[in-house]
């Protein structure tokens, strides 16, 4: 990729927002991933929606819903987009929970920054719902799997056997 300079920075320096007026409006989605590590009985509690403070997963799809519509009020050089969709989703494995949310909208800009806002609330909201049981829990591995639309095209993040991901 060529080097474009900082695109956030005016020629004397100061923080800006990029113009993206000039750009057309086109379909743009991104997928980011993050997990929430915890104890065993702590994940079994969850998947058989026995915490006390109500369905984890249920509150945590909407926590993630709702903060990738107020990504713009959090980050503070993003655009105010129209979100068209956010998919939360879940999967349970024995000592940890990923979070996986998908953002699409059409727009002169992309939403990755959508999506791992989703990711990493609803990652904080299970972690806030469980930790009277589990203080060791950790939020790790927030990343963008998924790209797509804008000038850059797809994009996927490389897995270990130098494969593209899988959706």
């Amino acid at each position: 990729m060529a080097d474009r300079g900082f695109t956030h920075l005016d020629p004397l320096g100061r923080a800006r927002m990029v113009d993206v007026t000039p750009k057309e409006p086109t379909h743009r989605r991104a997928i980011a991933r993050c997990k929430v590590f915890m104890q065993p009985e702590t994940t079994a509690m969850v998947a058989n929606n026995a915490v006390t403070k109500g369905d984890v997963l249920a509150v945590a799809r909407v926590a993630g819903i709702q903060a990738a519509k107020r990504t713009v009020d959090l980050i503070p050089l993003c655009h105010q987009l129209t979100i068209g969709s956010v998919y939360v989703n879940f999967h349970l494995d024995d000592d940890f929970i990923e979070v996986e949310s998908q953002v699409e909208t059409v727009d002169r800009t992309g939403v990755e920054m959508e999506a791992m806002t989703a990711c990493a609330i609803a990652a904080l909201t299970i972690y806030d719902m469980c930790k009277s049981m589990d203080r060791g829990m950790s939020i790790g591995e927030l990343a963008l799997w998924e790209k797509v639309g804008g000038r850059s095209g797809v994009w996927r993040r490389p897995v270990a056997d130098g494969s593209s991901s899988e959706f």
